[in-house]
């Protein structure tokens, strides 16, 4: 145990001979959860890290000199980050799915909730688990601070009743709470807000709630006030399209998002005293903001492009993060963590010839040391080439998509799998995507388009797919087979698409909707009827007005819907489908692929059906992540050779 420990600790995998010229890597070393997933660095330098070790996925600390402190094995939790709120204790963030009971919209919801992991007292708990009076489970974190020389985290929570008895929820509006972690006990500092409203908050260094974002739903009306009850920004926004983010620099001003009624975004700042509003980065392409997390102050950002580039506030940390990036060309390289003095950052890295590492970067030794080998079954050649396609969709709007191709294989008249992404609003990079590497491995080309709807561009493109599923959205995809089929890199005949959640629609889509493109079509979780989809989306939303008008805004007009549901044109498939979901699914319900195989089983068309036990949306359990790749994988050699 010591030496397994003792390798972990400098977490550094040996790399695997390469096994280009021989047979690929086994299928599970693309599909199973990745060696090391997380890894946070505290104040003073801890690292933690989520690992497996020994055939076993565990949480281990280690402190500066490299000595485990924390070894707890995390069994099939689904565990979604870790940070350190002070050097001796971790917070874990998790959730889970459960049914609430017969009085709630939905029947399963995706819960989250935060554990507290002491060094000193590894016994986790959940915040809140000693609160009778409040849920165990965190509606958003909002910060650590340090009050009066003790941690405090503060935290969204959901007040509880008693009647009879037995415990209920007094409603599901977030309440404020401050949370002394090492006692995990909790006060209010504010308020729910009224029925039918959202509210957001901003807490200072001191611990005050300097900032309160409001919004009514049933007119979209919002206001922010400071601490003294002023209000100091207010608007109206249809959709809700309005976010409270981050302090300011110098945490005197408030940092807010907004969306003109033609789609455009928009941040401004505004001081907390009071005055006029300004907008900031107007022309500026953010791609990711840097905030202190003792702060929530804005340290920087990153600005959009192949090419990293960050603009920081203090100029030396703009300095050093310029030779950071500079020190990895080629790679996707991203900030992961850091000490409050940017003496030590965490750095991840992706991208050719490399299926995902971790750094931990000492500006006093100024050295990279790799501590995070995420898939060390998958040595630098066993990736498949990743580059960025440029193409023209077929009424001149300009967009790309990344091209995975097999490794050591001529770009020539390949088999290609297009892979969309979910989202919409997403987007694909270059990158290491497990699932294109898994098909690129096994001969394919794989093509990731950025369809109008994509979040790759501007507002105009993102917005460009407003009311465009199974239309516009649709031919981009196919747009982007053709330009690969303009420059001979793949066979037009051979051709499946694949994808999950809308990335699974426009698969469904491919076959139904569309004719003559594809052989096969594998959906992972997608949505099959779009009218579905919405009412679903509504009824669990309470009915809330802004989210139909969300919805109607980016899907169009609902009398419409049946007219883009590839479930209503199943007798028109023209290839075989394969339908997979997971039965836990809480954002794209079972109930989607369900109705999907009814229909192509009445219609008479061959379809499979693969039904995930205890799976979320995200395939967040390994095996059954497995399980998934493994099945579409065989589909579409099935129908779809690559030799």
């Amino acid at each position: 145990m010591r030496k397994i420990l003792l390798a972990t600790a400098s977490l550094i995998a040996a790399p695997l001979p390469s096994l280009a010229d021989a047979a690929p890597p086994p299928l599970e070393a693309y599909g199973e959860l990745p060696s090391v997933e997380d890894i946070a660095i505290s104040p003073s330098g801890n690292l933690a890290t989520i690992a497996w070790i020994a055939g076993m996925r565990r949480i281990v600390t280690f402190d500066p000199t490299g000595r485990p402190t924390i070894n707890a094995p995390t069994g099939d939790a689904k565990i979604r980050g870790l940070n350190w709120a002070d050097d001796d204790i971790l917070l874990i963030t998790n959730s889970a799915t459960v049914g609430l009971g017969p009085y709630f919209a939905a029947s399963k919801y995706e819960l989250s909730g935060t554990l507290i992991l002491s060094v000193s007292n590894p016994k986790p708990e959940l915040v809140f688990a000693g609160t009778s009076s409040i849920a165990n489970t965190t509606r958003g974190s909002y910060g650590i601070r340090r009050i009066n020389g003790k941690t405090v985290g503060y935290f969204g929570g959901i007040g509880m009743g008693r009647s009879m008895g037995n415990s209920y929820f007094k409603h599901g509006r977030a309440l404020l709470y401050a949370v002394d972690l090492p006692t995990n006990r909790a006060r209010q500092v504010a308020s729910a807000p009224a029925e039918n409203h959202y509210r957001d908050w901003l807490v200072d260094t001191r611990g005050q709630v300097a900032a309160t974002l409001d919004i009514a739903d049933f007119n979209g009306s919002w206001q922010i006030e400071n601490a003294n009850n002023e209000v100091i920004a207010s608007g109206i926004s249809a959709t809700g399209d309005v976010s409270l983010l981050w302090f300011g620099y110098d945490g005197s001003t408030v940092i807010y998002a907004t969306e003109d009624e033609d789609g455009s975004s928009h941040w401004f700042e505004v001081p907390l005293a009071g005055g006029q509003a300004r907008e900031i980065l107007a022309d500026v392409a953010v791609s990711r903001t840097y905030v202190d997390p003792a702060s929530s102050r804005m340290l920087g950002y990153r600005e959009r492009g192949d090419e990293p580039k960050a603009v920081m506030a203090d100029p030396k940390v703009n300095s050093t993060l310029a030779k950071i990036f500079a020190a990895f060309p080629g790679r996707r390289i991203s900030l992961k963590d850091w000490t409050p003095d940017f003496s030590k950052i965490l750095v991840r890295t992706e991208g050719n010839r490399d299926s995902g590492t971790w750094f931990k970067v000492d500006l006093a030794t100024r050295k990279a040391l790799p501590i995070g080998d995420e898939r060390p079954a998958i040595g630098p050649d066993d990736v498949g080439p990743i580059s960025r396609v440029s193409y023209t969709a077929a009424d001149g709007l300009e967009m790309d998509g990344i091209l995975t191709l097999p490794p050591g294989r001529e770009a020539k008249n390949l088999p290609v799998i297009m892979l969309p992404h979910g989202g919409p609003s997403a987007q694909d990079d270059i990158g290491f995507d497990w699932w294109a590497q898994a098909f690129a491995s096994r001969g394919y080309a794989v093509f990731q388009p950025n369809f109008r709807g994509s979040t790759n561009r501007d507002d105009a493109f993102r917005h460009a797919g407003d009311g465009q599923w199974g239309r516009k959205m649709q031919t981009d995809i196919t747009d982007g087979l053709a330009e690969l089929v303009r420059q001979g890199i793949v066979d037009p005949r051979r051709a499946c698409i694949v994808g999950a959640s809308y990335g699974g629609y426009a698969a469904l889509a491919g076959v139904t909707l569309q004719h003559g493109f594809y052989r096969c079509a594998v959906s992972v979780a997608g949505v099959s009827d779009v009218d579905l989809m919405y009412q679903t989306d509504l009824t669990e939303s309470g009915r809330s007005r802004m989210t139909g008008r969300a919805l109607r805004a980016q899907l169009g007009d609902s009398k419409s819907y049946e007219e883009i549901s590839p479930r209503r044109f199943a007798d028109n498939a023209d290839a075989p489908v394969q339908l997979i979901h997971g039965k836990d699914d809480t954002v794209v319900p079972f109930k989607q692929s369900a109705v999907m195989a009814d229909a192509l089983k009445d219609a008479g068309k061959p379809y499979e059906m693969v039904v995930l036990d205890g799976e979320d949306h995200w395939l967040s359990r390994s095996e059954t992540r497995k399980e998934m790749l493994s099945a579409a994988m065989r589909f579409v050699q099935e129908h779809n050779p690559a030799n």
